[in-house]
């Protein structure tokens, strides 16, 4: 973590949050990773709550696996940020290439039609993309934005690099083969390339998906729009996301989020779901046997969102300003008091599994470097409130951490209360006493 550095054992590294009575949570230990996480019959699969990046499902998450059309929400993210910085409108009117017409008119793939002497609006071609998975009206937005696929392919790696994705492998803004492409393929890559992740990365880009543009679920819950309806190029897009309200394997609260499909990534789905107040993002890559069993990524994405609301639970933990106790206070030089307490920030809730016990908690503290003297210490003044670190809150025997690699839930730790700096008085007092003890 830049421009932090970890308290030293002089001061605490972990500590044990025994006494902290957190809010009248009891029952006996149970280890996250063993809280009898389901078999997902599938290459991958993973599960995390979003607003916090905790992992509650992990297996085989960190191999890299095809990733087929859920690269389509890379894509979305670039467009949402593209318009959000006001360079693209929703109804921009957006011209044809050749390469994207051909695309679109090859109907072994997902597609809408699309006609090189007429003009699309942004907003229909990203419902297209969004709901109908439509591989020509995505390299149409991509074109548009970026001037040629290539170079949105560039913007793609530097933006999931930018969220600690290096796993990768994205050639194209689809998640076609590239030998679908009809020789239009990125520098340096093979016909037989095809985009690809680890089910940990896929989390990661659905998170950072839904946590800046939440409105992208506008249009990944709708279950069936017709495009360009009243022409002669009408189609009906029904979405490839069959757990969508009205749909034959209909999940209630289920509002996305993106499903892929090719030889090479099998079956493939990263879906979310809200029940009481909670939210899930499950991805579930190359289902067994999944593109003949058309039922088994959506049945296998059902059984953990199942056993995910039914096993883990959101607890408090520490309130407001309350102190971080059992733990040897934190020098301060040149104070009119030698140390000081540390407070959490803010109150904190962890996602545990049910009947987790809160008393066997731990917290990894580190202060900001900047903050440090020499000595890593704290140096006077410092005022009651002030930011002085981060901490990691980690329950016992969780072995599954958080999506990004923390261990635990990151909290703000501040001054537990206000040291004035001492006079010089009381200072040279302390300069004696120490010398003199030296000198003994």
């Amino acid at each position: 973590m830049k421009n932090f550095k970890k308290i030293s054992t002089l001061f605490v590294t972990t500590l044990l949050v025994g006494t902290f009575s957190p809010l009248g949570v009891v029952g006996t230990t149970v280890s996250a990773a063993t809280s009898e996480q389901p078999e997902i019959d599938a290459a991958a699969a993973f599960v995390i709550e979003p607003t916090t990046g905790k992992v509650l499902l992990n297996q085989n998450g960190d191999k890299k696996l095809g990733i087929a059309s859920m690269t389509k929400m890379i894509t979305e993210y670039l467009l949402l940020e593209t318009i959000k910085n006001g360079d693209l409108a929703w109804d921009d009117q957006i011209e044809i290439s050749e390469y994207a017409h051909k695309i679109s008119q090859n109907y072994d793939l997902s597609n809408v039609p699309l006609r090189i002497d007429d003009t699309y609006s942004v907003e229909e071609l990203y419902q297209a993309m969004a709901i109908y998975s439509a591989n020509g009206a995505t390299i149409a937005l991509a074109e548009h934005i970026a001037g040629d696929e290539k170079t949105f392919v560039d913007m793609m790696h530097e933006k999931v690099e930018s969220w600690g994705i290096t796993n990768y492998e994205l050639y194209n803004t689809t998640g076609l083969s590239n030998a679908d492409l009809q020789g239009n393929i990125y520098p340096g890559s093979t016909e037989d390339s095809e985009n690809a992740m680890t089910a940990r990365e896929m989390a990661i880009v659905a998170q950072q998906l839904l946590t800046d543009f939440p409105e992208v679920l506008n249009t990944s819950s709708i279950s069936e729009k017709t495009f360009r309806e009243g022409t002669d190029d009408e189609i009906k897009m029904k979405n490839f996301n069959w757990m969508l309200p009205g749909l034959i394997y209909e999940r209630e609260n289920v509002d996305g989020l993106k499903t892929g499909t090719t030889d090479f990534a099998g079956a493939s789905m990263t879906g979310t779901v809200e029940e009481e107040g909670m939210r899930l993002i499950t991805v579930v890559m190359n289902a067994t046997n999944g593109q003949k069993d058309k039922s088994k990524r959506f049945a296998e994405t059902d059984k953990m969102m199942d056993w995910a609301f039914e096993s883990w639970d959101m607890v408090p933990a520490f309130e407001e300003n309350q102190l971080i106790e059992n733990i040897d206070p934190v020098v301060v030089d040149n104070g009119k008091k030698d140390a000081i307490e540390l407070a959490v920030k803010s109150d904190v809730s962890l996602l545990v599994p049910k009947n987790t016990d809160m008393k066997n908690t731990t917290v990894e503290v580190q202060l900001k470097e900047d903050l440090l003297n020499e000595a890593d210490h704290l140096t006077a003044p410092i005022e009651k409130g002030t930011d002085v670190g981060t901490a990691q809150v980690i329950s016992e025997g969780d072995e599954l951490g958080y999506v990004n690699g923390d261990k635990g839930e990151e909290i703000n730790v501040v001054a537990a209360s206000t040291i004035e700096k001492a006079n010089v008085f009381v200072l040279a007092g302390r300069w004696a006493k120490a010398f003199i003890s030296d000198l003994f």
